[in-house]
């Protein structure tokens, strides 16, 4: 099974998982506009809201522990999130730390918090809690290294990627982002990278493609072609796409290709898979694209 760079990955809902055996994908429907796959935005289970609801009552009514009380505020927090509801999710992840000062998780996603609104000091301060607490939080030097990239700490994020990516080298995703943060320091010999890294994944892996893509292999529609195959339910084209298009996008901008960029990053948050890494940072890429846009525009008025 691919490992999806969700980043919830590594936090157990415990409570939420007892009361709830499992969320179904809701269906999304495409359509092929201008030559893109498009996908409907996937829209909230309602086990979902069931959960949330017990969840709710059970932190309302129940005599806990500040144990219990701080995971049960933890759970919800992630379902808040996985939803879009950041400030709620934020407003629970504080309450569970308050509570249970040693929460890692919670740590974790007030760093992800943090990075989403450019308060990096924040942010690596809370990732190199939860590695304090935690040392073998994998998914803390991703993170971190988000940070250090958007914080434009190149090397260090590189770093941070270098020991994710070692953890397990047969994960495309991890591949994929020492790429993009290594193009950052040197293009080419992250390229010469790539090409040695790729020998370690599994052809018949989605992120394969992806990476096949950066290499050249493959062309765009290749891509999109690729996403509908071997779908093991509903929700995953669409977590795909969200994929894809944030990949793409990374690629168009780096040839040049700003208004494709955007147009892509566009349809990243169209998808609505919010706990996906690719979504939760397209926001941040499409505000750049924006700002270089717009700089083109005004020096070609001045000119």
């Amino acid at each position: 099974m691919e490992c999806k760079l969700r980043t919830t990955v590594i936090a157990v809902v415990v409570g939420a998982s007892m009361l709830l055996s499992g969320c179904a994908a809701t269906q999304s429907s495409s359509e092929n506009v201008t030559g893109q796959m498009i996908v409907a935005p996937v829209m909230p289970d309602y086990k979902m809201e069931v959960t949330l609801a017990k969840l709710n009552e059970i932190l309302a009514t129940m005599e806990l522990t500040d144990e219990q009380r701080a995971r049960f505020h933890y759970d919800r927090g992630v379902i808040y999130d996985s939803v879009g509801l950041r400030l709620l999710g934020r407003i629970d992840f504080h309450q569970a730390i308050k509570l249970q000062p040693d929460l890692a998780d919670a740590y974790n996603f007030l760093g992800i918090y943090y990075t989403q609104e450019g308060e990096f000091d924040s942010a690596y301060e809370a990732f190199d809690g939860v590695l304090e607490l935690s040392p073998g939080y994998d998914y803390a030097y991703l993170n971190r290294g988000i940070a250090l990239y958007y914080g434009e700490r190149y090397q260090l994020a590189v770093e941070d990627m270098q020991a994710f990516l070692a953890r397990d080298p047969s994960d495309g995703y991890r591949v994929l982002w020492l790429y993009l943060m290594s193009s950052a320091v040197d293009k080419n010999q992250a390229l010469a990278d790539l090409m040695l890294q790729r020998q370690q994944l599994k052809n018949e892996d989605w992120a394969s493609v992806l990476v096949d893509f950066y290499l050249g292999k493959i062309t765009q529609e290749q891509v999109f072609a690729a996403a509908k195959v071997g779908l093991s339910q509903p929700k995953e084209y669409a977590e795909r796409l969200c994929e894809a298009y944030f990949y793409l996008a990374k690629q168009a901008a780096a040839n040049g290709q700003y208004q494709q960029a955007a147009n892509f990053y566009r349809l990243t948050l169209a998808t609505n898979i919010y706990d996906f890494v690719e979504h939760r940072y397209a926001r941040i890429e499409l505000a750049k694209i924006k700002n270089v846009i717009q700089q083109a525009a005004e020096l070609s008025n001045k000119g």
